[in-house]
């Protein structure tokens, strides 16, 4: 079994930084890509970064030269240094894991509250 385990959330400024780390354990075989997504009440999740296998990087062009994403390949950890915030960074943002060999799986982190104040 897979887990998720994401920290770092919380209440900061408009301005401000926070800086989230999602560390992956359980039998996970070949992880394809690692990222943040995240969700406010009554919408979509939304993809904000991913880093896949080889070290590429997307990101939504909300959050692009604000955010940064980053793994620790020996740790099975992503972390999401986000600068610059913006109160309509407010979300539950949410670690995602793809993995797997021929199958492909999908896992989910259970969330973490960032809420900038104005």
């Amino acid at each position: 079994q897979v887990q998720l385990v994401e920290s770092g959330g919380g209440l900061v400024q408009a301005g401000g930084s926070l800086r989230l780390s999602c560390a992956a354990s359980g039998s996970i075989l070949s992880i394809k890509s690692m990222g943040w997504y995240r969700q406010t009440p009554g919408k979509q999740r939304e993809l904000v970064a991913v880093i896949r296998t080889g070290g590429t990087t997307n990101y939504a062009d909300s959050v692009k030269g604000r955010f940064t994403i980053s793994r620790d390949n020996t740790k099975n950890t992503v972390y999401l240094q986000m600068n610059s915030l913006r109160p309509e960074d407010t979300a539950v943002y949410y670690c995602n894991l793809n993995w797997g060999v021929g199958e492909l799986y999908a896992s989910w982190g259970q969330g973490t509250q960032v809420t900038v104040s104005s």
